[in-house]
C-alpha cells in the first residue's frame, strides 16, 4: 500500500517575525535541539510512510532539499508552487500526483510533536479509516482554553462541527464541555477521495489546479495559472463541507510552533534561552538581564528588534502585516 507523506512547506512563519523571514521561515530554522522542524516532520513519519512528497514555495524549495540531501533521502517527490494559492490548492496538486488509491498523510512541516509512540497509534487509525474512504482529520485533546487554535466538536470519531479560533471565555467553555479538540491542521485521505470531495464542492479548484499541474516544468508551476486557482484552505473548501469527515481524538503532545508563546513554552528553565520567566532569542555572544520583567521574549536580529509580552504573542502577526506596506525589505 502506498502512504505518501504530503509535507506542506510553504508557510512564512509571520507570527514569528523577526526569527523567520520569507527567505528562511520557521520550519527551516535549526532551533529545536539543533534541528529544523521541517527536518524533524520528515523524521517523524518516515516510519509509516513510504514516499515523500514536498509541496513548498519558490521562496524556499531549496532550504528542503538541502535538509532532504542531508538526511540522506533521495526518493521524494516535489511539487514548487509559483505563488501561495492555500491548502486545497496544495493538497490538489500532490493529490493529482499520485495513484488514486494511495493513502496521503497531509503534514504542516512546522509542527512540533511529542510521544511518538501515541502518535504512530493516531496515524494507524488515521490510515485505516482512510482507506475505507473517510477524510481524517487529527483532534488534539486540549491542555488549556487556547484561543490560537480552531476547534472541533467531536462525538468519538464523528465530527459534530468546526469552530474558528474562540476567544478565552468561549474556549474555556469549549474545555469545559469536554467534548472539543484542538484543529491540528493534519489530515489523511485517499488521493482519489479527495478529488472527488474537491470536486463535488470546489469544483474551481480542481480545474484549475490541473491545468497549472499539467503546465508545470520539471515539478516547478507556472504562475500566470497558479493565479487563477482560487486561494482557499482545505477546512472551508472540503473538511467543514464533506459527510465523510472523521476524527482521530489524540493524546500526543502537539504544538503549531505558530507564535512566540509556543516557543516560549519549548524553552524549558534552566536552558540557555529562558532567563528566568523571561526568554532571550538571537542574542549569541551577548549577556542579556532582565530587570523588573516577567513573561518578556526578546527576539535579535542582525537588523531588528523585538520585544513583547508573552502573552501578546498572537499580534506579532499585525507587526508582519504592517511591515508588508511599510518596510517590506524587513520581512525578507
Amino acid at each position: 500500500m502506498k502512504i505518501v507523506n504530503v509535507v506542506l512547506s510553504g508557510g512564512v512563519g509571520s507570527r514569528l517575525w523577526p526569527l523567520s523571514r520569507k527567505s528562511k521561515p520557521k520550519q527551516y530554522l535549526p532551533i529545536f535541539d539543533n534541528q529544523s522542524l521541517f527536518q524533524k516532520t520528515i523524521k517523524r513519519n518516515a516510519g509509516i510512510c513510504n514516499q515523500v512528497m514536498v509541496v513548498g514555495g519558490v521562496d524556499n524549495y531549496e532550504l528542503s532539499r538541502d535538509i532532504l540531501e542531508k538526511m540522506d533521502v533521495s526518493d521524494y517527490l516535489e511539487l514548487v508552487e509559483a505563488a501561495p494559492r492555500n491548502t486545497a490548492a496544495a493538497i490538489a496538486f500532490a493529490a493529482l500526483s499520485v495513484p488514486s488509491d494511495a493513502v496521503m498523510l497531509v503534514t504542516p512541516s512546522d509542527h512540533l510533536i511529542g510521544d511518538e509512540e501515541k502518535y504512530q497509534n493516531s496515524l494507524k487509525q488515521a490510515i485505516e479509516m482512510a482507506r475505507k474512504g473517510s477524510l481524517v482529520t487529527f483532534g488534539l485533546i486540549p491542555t488549556r482554553p487556547e484561543t490560537g487554535f480552531g476547534y472541533i466538536e467531536h462525538k468519538g470519531n464523528e465530527v459534530l462541527g468546526f469552530r474558528e479560533k474562540p476567544d478565552l471565555s468561549r474556549a474555556k467553555e469549549f474545555l469545559d464541555k469536554g467534548n472539543f479538540l484542538w484543529n491540528s491542521g493534519m489530515f489523511c485521505f485517499t488521493a482519489g477521495t479527495y478529488l472527488d470531495e474537491l470536486q463535488k464542492y470546489e469544483p474551481e479548484v480542481l480545474e484549475k489546479s490541473k491545468v497549472a499541474l499539467q503546465n508545470a516544468k520539471d515539478g516547478f508551476l507556472p504562475l500566470e495559472l497558479s493565479m487563477e486557482i482560487p486561494s482557499i484552505s482545505v477546512d472551508y473548501a472540503v473538511m467543514e463541507k464533506s459527510d465523510k469527515i472523521k476524527v482521530v481524538p489524540s493524546s500526543f503532545t502537539w504544538s503549531d510552533m505558530g507564535s512566540f508563546e509556543a516557543l516560549f513554552d519549548y524553552f524549558q528553565p534552566g536552558s540557555k534561552e529562558r532567563k528566568g520567566n523571561n526568554l532571550a532569542l538571537g542574542t549569541a555572544g551577548k549577556h542579556v538581564e532582565f530587570v523588573g520583567l516577567q513573561h518578556v521574549v526578546l527576539v535579535e536580529t542582525p537588523d531588528a528588534i523585538l520585544v513583547l509580552n508573552k502573552d501578546n504573542a498572537q499580534e506579532v502577526k499585525k507587526v508582519y502585516e504592517r511591515l508588508e506596506k511599510e518596510n517590506p525589505g524587513l520581512l525578507n
